[in-house]
């Protein structure tokens, strides 16, 4: 099920949304600085085309929580954005709720990306 899910969620906007971030992550690495941030974007790119089956577990530190901010006021606001947007539009529907729930999982993403790690369901355990 969840292959089937990956598959229409790349047709219906996942493949848009792993665009922008992969853009994103191109434009943070253009100087030294900024190619952690960009290699972040490349990775959560991954998580959008395929986000069935994917939890994202936070555990982020004193480091990651300016980084995020920076993040937030540079780029984090209009990805969001574009997730939250796409997230409502799939809700309209009854057949479309999943895949709105995924495209809300990556706007949380987008605000907060750094601290995070992306695990298969398979890997994660409640403590």
């Amino acid at each position: 099920m969840k292959f089937l899910g990956n598959i229409i969620w790349l047709i219906f906007g996942g493949l848009t949304g792993a665009i922008s971030w992969f853009l994103a992550g191109c434009l943070w690495s253009i100087t030294i600085i900024g190619i952690p941030v960009g290699m972040q974007c490349f990775k959560i790119a991954g998580l959008s085309l395929w986000p069935f089956g994917k939890r994202v577990v936070y555990n982020g530190g004193g480091m990651s929580f300016i980084v995020n901010i920076i993040w937030i006021l540079v780029s984090g606001w209009a990805l969001a954005l574009g997730h939250v947007i796409s997230g409502v539009l799939l809700c309209i529907t009854i057949v479309g709720i999943p895949f709105g729930k995924q495209s809300f999982k990556l706007a949380q993403l987008a605000l907060m990306p750094f601290g995070a790690d992306v695990v298969s369901s398979n890997n994660y355990y409640m403590s």
